[in-house]
């Protein structure tokens, strides 16, 4: 009867594990054909002088195909026709801002004069002749590099894997020595048999997987609320393993909103406020003022606005180029309204990175017609013959030329994009107004997210496609680099082979000019010095480097390719969501070592229990129904309480653990083998001293008890590794109390209730017997309190309050 219960409950355990790893994959795979959606179903082609409509997979290289705004590219293309062509291509770089594609020649690792497949025209059009189809194509190629590449196993699912089959190995090893020595001892031999599938069942990790499973998933759902979503379950605990986060500048580190924070005209101004908001102050030497008492700074603001074709929807989301609205929020800054509603637009020649300059033409009432201008500061002042100062025009003499030189490099020196301004009624005749520098500002609580990911022994990197300057500077102010960290950029990656990058990634802070297809090369140079790396990205060119990542990140805006390839996505794109990842990872892996340390410390003290009473010829203490029994209690509430326990401050301060660390350390195998030994003699002595050949039934009673006791004051030192019971206080695991109280219940109607004392053959026992059991049981917790207490001499200090709370 008792293996029938025991086999159920197994049953139970292995279905609820099956569905909840089911179910979390299911709610996580929203897009399997994610690469096939982003391609074009059908499409447009000249053949024979004449435009069809076709299957895009009935392209064929050398086919002409036209592009327009609003159509997906079908194939690779070479252009042979571009006017004002723009490309999204966000879907393979993770960049937001369209790029402009030509029709001319370019240098063999340029890809100007390339459409690829699955990328969108914005605006313009053009013609292209196709080069690539299918799994030719650049994304093609993606896709089946993803194929090609083996999801990488987590530490915990090697460590899982090895210690079930350890531990598996040394109880059947123990079972076999026990029937045999029974057999020898001419025991009763369905006893033996008995008794040996009972320790077997007990011993072996069944309810190991269910408590990893649900630990995890608990994780999970504690990430959700901390605006990260979790793909695939291990991932949450291989976080609490990874010692180099490799971050994605726009977006991630910093806000992906262009803002204006200098402005140089008559006065040099700065700007307060950060991204899209249209709130903040300007400032003049450090003084606040009011921008309306300003002429120079709100002639200036109202050109640029003039020279913009950007827009803000509800919530302040823009459509347009960041320039631009970080123009337009300056100038709302400023108390402008938008100067394009109350002025016709008679003209524009767009910005192009060819021309490098942007021309627009007003009318501005009355017949009056004027140019506004905006773009580099080169090329704008080429069209420039006066400035404006004091309200007055004056001509442009080649030492205030100079002198707006220097000030823009001096924004340059700042990491701030420059954008000059003028206008006037004749293109080649302007005033110069001033210039705009702006930058995309770090994320608020970034630098502090990576001054704790530094200080756990966590190295963030950042890599952006920036040059090395603006890299350097931002990486600087958000505690990335410092004055001697190292930055390497794209075309030191190409110029190094495997071995040169991997012996020197461990100087590099920043990846400076990178494309998304030299992520591969940065994550495997991390892998290879030894580093468990965390990767960010957006694009389908981000895909296989997040896939060949121990943790692959995608962002939440990013393309479903990359959300396909990740284990993780942010939802708020935020460097301090991961933190917090590596947090909630470190308490899991914990959680999951304290279970062990439990169940360990059992199933040590029963195989040996039973193997001692046989090999000294004792008559056994636990019977098969009571060693299934406590089987229940080790993989039941109690063990599974330990797996929802909350954050230790002590492990979260931690740097990451070693790949290759084991899971049990030397104190802890010498912790669990003296608990063990605890539990061994004082169960046998109790069970000993009450024997009587009369009432065999008795002293297997009170022994049943105490091991049972030692099980749940055991349960409470596992709670913690270091610190004390009553530390943690018995009110933070809610759970855990239930079980407790629980499991004392079920213990008590299994000596006293009539029914369960035929199934467990117990008998009813008095209260100093139930007494003496617990003080004998409860001598393993106090135990272990002063072992807690003499080593805590040997560790630092460690702080009471979250080491981060991400709002």
């Amino acid at each position: 009867m008792g293996e029938i219960a025991d086999a159920i409950g197994i049953f139970i355990a292995v279905t609820i594990v099956n569905f909840v790893g089911f179910y979390q994959e299911y709610k996580s795979e929203k897009s399997v054909e994610a690469l096939k959606n982003l391609t074009a179903h059908h499409c447009s082609v000249v053949r024979d002088g004449t435009i069809h409509t076709i299957l895009a997979e009935d392209l064929v290289v050398g086919d002409i195909v036209p592009i327009e705004s609003g159509y997906r590219t079908p194939a690779d293309l070479r252009l042979l026709q571009a006017v004002n062509l723009y490309v999204d291509e966000s879907i393979l770089t993770g960049e937001t801002e369209p790029r402009e594609k030509f029709d001319h020649p370019v240098e063999s690792d340029e890809k100007d004069n390339m459409l690829f497949m699955g990328t969108m025209c914005v605006s313009g059009r053009g013609r292209g002749v196709v080069t690539s189809t299918g799994r030719n194509t650049l994304l093609g190629k993606i896709s089946d590099i993803i194929q090609n590449i083996e999801s990488v196993k987590t530490p915990l699912q090697l460590k899982m894997a090895e210690i079930g089959k350890q531990l598996s190995i040394l109880a059947f090893a123990i079972v076999a020595v026990i029937f045999i020595l029974g057999v020898i001892q001419k025991k009763d031999m369905l006893d033996m048999f008995t008794i040996g599938v009972s320790l077997a069942v007990a011993a072996i990790p069944e309810g190991l997987p269910i408590v990893v499973t649900v630990t995890l998933a608990l994780g999970v759902t504690r990430m959700a609320g901390r605006k990260a979503i979790v793909r695939k379950l291990p991932a949450v605990e291989a976080l609490g393993a990874a010692t180099v986060i490799c971050s994605d500048k726009t977006g991630t580190l910093t806000k992906n909103q262009m803002t204006i924070t200098h402005v140089y005209s008559d006065s040099e101004y700065t700007v307060g406020g950060i991204g899209y908001s249209p709130t903040g102050d300007f400032f003049s030497s450090n003084q606040r003022i009011n921008p309306q008492e300003h002429p120079d700074l709100t002639d200036l603001l109202q050109s640029a606005m003039l020279c913009n074709n950007a827009q803000f929807e509800e919530r302040n989301h823009l459509i347009g180029q960041p320039t631009e609205g970080a123009i337009l929020t300056a100038g709302f800054k400023a108390g402008l309204s938008d100067p394009r509603e109350s002025y016709t637009r008679l003209d524009e020649i767009p910005f192009s990175s060819k021309t490098q300059i942007m021309f627009t033409k007003y009318d501005m009432g009355r017949g009056d017609h004027l140019y506004h201008v905006k773009g580099s500061v080169e090329r704008v002042l080429e069209h420039c013959k006066f400035f404006s100062e004091s309200g007055e025009t004056l001509a442009l003499t080649e030492s205030k030329a100079n002198q707006i030189h220097e000030h823009a490099v001096l924004f340059g020196r700042a990491a701030l994009r420059v954008v000059a301004v003028a206008r006037g009624k004749n293109p080649n005749n302007l005033v110069f107004l001033g210039l705009l520098g702006m930058i995309d500002p770090p994320k608020e609580g970034v630098r502090k997210a990576i001054r704790i990911a530094t200080d756990s022994g966590v190295k963030v990197v950042m890599i952006t496609g920036d040059s090395k300057e603006t890299a350097i500077a931002v990486a600087k102010k958000i505690s990335v680099a410092d004055d001697q960290s190292l930055a390497f950029s794209s075309e030191e990656l190409v110029g190094s082979n495997e071995q040169q990058l991997a012996s020197i990634v461990d100087h590099v802070s920043v990846f400076y000019r990178v494309s998304p297809e030299h992520k591969m090369n940065i994550v495997k140079a991390f892998q290879d010095r030894g580093h468990v790396v965390a990767m960010t990205g957006d694009g389908v060119n981000d895909a296989p480097a997040l896939k060949i990542a121990d943790i692959g990140i995608a962002m939440g805006l990013g393309t479903d390719a990359a959300k396909e390839a990740s284990e993780m996505i942010l939802v708020d794109d935020n460097l301090s969501t991961i933190i917090a990842a590596i947090e909630e990872g470190k308490s899991i892996y914990n959680n999951i070592k304290n279970f062990l340390r439990f169940q360990l410390t059992t199933s040590i003290a029963t195989l040996s229990m039973i193997a001692a009473s046989t090999i000294f010829g004792f008559p056994s203490p636990l019977n098969p129904i009571q060693i299934l029994w406590i089987n229940i209690i080790m993989d039941g509430p109690p063990a599974q309480s330990l797996g929802v326990e909350p954050f230790d401050q002590a492990v979260l301060s931690q740097p990451p653990r070693k790949a290759k660390d084991p899971i049990f350390t030397a104190e802890m195998i010498l912790s669990i083998c003296i608990t063990a030994t605890v539990m061994v003699f004082g169960t046998l002595a109790t069970f000993y001293y009450h024997l009587d050949e009369d009432n065999l039934a008795r002293a297997s009673t009170i022994a049943f008890t105490t091991f049972v006791m030692f099980q749940l004051f055991n349960a409470m030192n596992c709670r913690s590794e270091t610190r004390s019971a009553f530390k943690l206080g018995l009110t933070s695991n809610k759970f855990f109390i239930l079980a407790i109280l629980g499991c004392l219940i079920m213990q008590l109607a299994a000596i006293y209730f009539p029914w369960f004392q035929l199934l467990f053959e117990t008998e009813s026992i008095g209260f100093s017997d139930l007494y003496y059991s617990t003080l004998i049981g409860s001598s393993v917790f106090f135990m272990d309190e002063i072992r807690k207490y003499a080593s805590s001499f040997n560790r630092p200090h460690i702080p009471t309050q979250p080491i981060i709370d991400i709002v």
